[in-house]
């Protein structure tokens, strides 16, 4: 088959531009075949582009050469028609796409191109598996719909960098080739070349770069960055990803919070359409735990979690009065009209999770017009029961959901064990948006694993100035200058005050088992810019891709990422990572050793 030339053509509209006032004139449009219907003397294609999809007309009284070039048409074809644009006839126009009023009467056709048989079809239902779509990506990005979430990415950061531009921030872009300081997660090293048997790291975040740029004075930095993180992988979790990344001088927790406050209620009011209630609500570390189960709890539903265990103390139930005894908690959930909702398998279901996720088990009571229907209703008393039902507010045919451990486990498997009856009840409404700031973290935990203390945000968060005193005495009581942006549950971004003090940072650095050597080893170009005039700085990142799948509905971050890798790191488009030519690795100095050497 001969494929034609555009030769002097040049393309005058979109496919999904052209309408009713276009009547009578004559275009060139180029694009690829969504779609042909061959009426025999009449042969319609849908062509699209980018913008849209325009019906093309092929008639034999028109152009005999173009009709004939017409049959053997396929979809995918890359096309260039001239041709004239007609009003579609009243009855026949196609009311669900912007260009249904009218249609091109072709004139000329050029084929620039064919294609084989695509591996899945790209207009209409998916019918490849996701490891087809994958490694045919490109075909998987003419979708319609992915094209629209792609738009919509473009739209969101470049709202994102106008609204920052007019606070008054300068884009700065940071290195991708930076010095490894491992605390987290596991960096990617790049080999040196030129300095053998050094490497590079791509950074997990520009977090001590734009320290630096505060130090430097330039007062308000942001970056739409490139990120980098060697780590076990799940549907919303990439090895590389996008953050809005900002930094500020002379802030204080609420500035930083008022310029995202401010930047999400404007973007969502300009690509959602959508009017976010300021100021965005806020909730203490501690209180979101204890009444959410998660330090990310996702507000549009209820079933908060509610402490029973005064009233559960005092009961002949064994379990509730030894778990009190011994220091522990008993904690509830209400489920509205979860009485008739969950059969008795149902609960024995709910009670496998629960022993899943951590807990010894888990008791219920259905809450009806007669009383308790329960598994513990022998061992309670009318008025324990009544305290109960008062402190849960349930009423008839309401469930009541009841686990005892330690505090930090009844937490964790009644925060899960909400939202997955939430979700399963489809109690959660598809069209709020739920933003909530979340402060005021701990500022370390104890890492088991290292028998040490590990920074729960970042060793260069700065504790809460009431809390400096308690560093030395009891570092696991001190709280953070933190804050994080909860969306629907999910976090979409934190951030916290740094620590600007040079003594400050090496005390906080000593709490954390990090010696004099080993800092000046990973962090020393930062410990010597503080003692420079460092000015109190405090800044923020919002995970990007997380928030354009948020805002475009879709299931994981590969979804809103153009070329995305799978849980296993790799790229099935590229078969990226990939083995080297073995001259390069001597190029770099290194050598490939057997996996039982490496393990040895």
């Amino acid at each position: 088959m001969q494929i034609d030339s555009m030769s002097t053509w040049q393309r005058t509209h979109s496919c999904g531009k052209l309408r009713a006032s276009n009547h009578g004139e004559e275009v060139i449009l180029m694009g690829w075949v969504n779609s042909r219907r061959d009426l025999g003397q009449l042969i319609f294609i849908d062509l699209r582009d980018r913008e849209g999809i325009t019906q093309i007309v092929f008639d034999p009284q028109a152009d005999a050469e173009s009709h004939a070039k017409a049959h053997i048409l396929r979809n995918e074809w890359v096309l260039a028609v001239r041709g004239e644009v007609v009003n579609r006839l009243e009855g026949q126009e196609n009311k669900q796409i912007p260009t249904g009023g009218i249609e091109v009467r072709a004139l000329e056709l050029k084929i620039l191109n064919h294609t084989e048989t695509p591996p899945f079809q790209v207009d209409g239902a998916v019918d490849g598996s996701e490891t087809l779509r994958l490694k045919h990506r490109y075909l998987e990005l003419r979708r319609p719909q992915m094209l629209a979430t792609f738009k919509k990415r473009h739209r969101i950061a470049a709202f994102i960098r106008e609204y920052l531009n007019r606070m008054g921030f300068l884009e700065v872009e940071t290195p991708f080739l930076t010095k490894s300081t491992p605390e987290g997660a596991r960096d990617y090293l790049v080999p040196s070349r030129v300095n053998r048997g050094c490497f590079y790291a791509l950074p997990q975040s520009p977090q001590l770069f734009k320290q630096l740029l505060m130090v430097a004075g330039f007062e308000r930095y942001y970056q739409i960055v490139r990120c980098f993180r060697d780590e076990d992988l799940r549907a919303d979790r990439q090895p590389e990803f996008t953050q809005v990344d900002l930094e500020m001088s002379f802030a204080t927790e609420e500035t930083v919070m008022s310029v995202f406050e401010g930047l999400m209620i404007d973007l969502f009011q300009e690509v959602q359409g959508v009017e976010i209630p300021a100021p965005i609500g806020r909730m203490d570390y501690r209180e979101a735990m204890e009444t959410y189960g998660t330090d990310r709890p996702d507000l549009r539903f209820g079933m908060e979690i509610r402490d029973l265990t005064e009233h559960a103390r005092k009961t002949d139930f064994r379990v509730f009065r030894d778990t009190a005894a011994g220091g522990g908690v008993i904690k509830a959930i209400r489920v509205p009209g979860g009485a008739a909702a969950f059969s008795r398998k149902n609960l024995d279901e709910l009670g496998t999770l629960a022993v899943e996720w951590g807990a010894k088990g888990l008791a219920w009571a259905k809450i009806t017009p007669d009383g308790w229907q329960s598994p513990l209703d022998k061992f309670l008393k009318s008025e324990e029961k009544g305290a109960i039902n008062a402190s849960m507010e349930a009423q008839p045919g309401d469930l009541i959901l009841c686990v005892a451990h330690e505090r930090s486990i009844v937490n964790e498997v009644l925060g899960r064990m909400r939202t997955h009856i939430a979700r399963e009840r489809n109690l959660i409404p598809s069209d709020r948006w739920s933003f909530l700031w979340v402060t005021r973290f701990p500022l370390f935990e104890f890492d088991e694993a290292e028998d040490r203390l590990a920074a729960v945000h970042h060793p260069f968060t700065s504790p809460l100035e009431e809390d400096v005193a308690v560093l030395e005495t009891d570092p696991l009581a001190a709280r953070a200058r933190a804050y994080d942006l909860v969306l629907n549950g999910s976090e979409i971004g934190g951030g916290s005050v740094r620590i600007h003090r040079l003594d400050l940072q090496q005390q906080i650095f000593k709490l954390l088992g990090i010696s004099p050597e080993q800092a000046q080893a990973k962090f020393g170009f930062l410990l010597e810019a503080l003692r420079y005039g460092a000015p109190p700085h405090a800044g923020m990142a919002i995970g990007f891709d997380r928030l354009v799948a948020l805002m475009t509905g879709a299931q994981s971050l590969r979804e809103v990422i153009a070329f995305p890798k799978t849980t296993s790191a790799s790229c099935l488009l590229t078969e990226a990572p990939s083995e080297v030519d073995p001259r390069q690795l001597s190029e770099l100095g290194l050598a490939l050793v057997a996996e039982e050497e490496a393990d040895q």
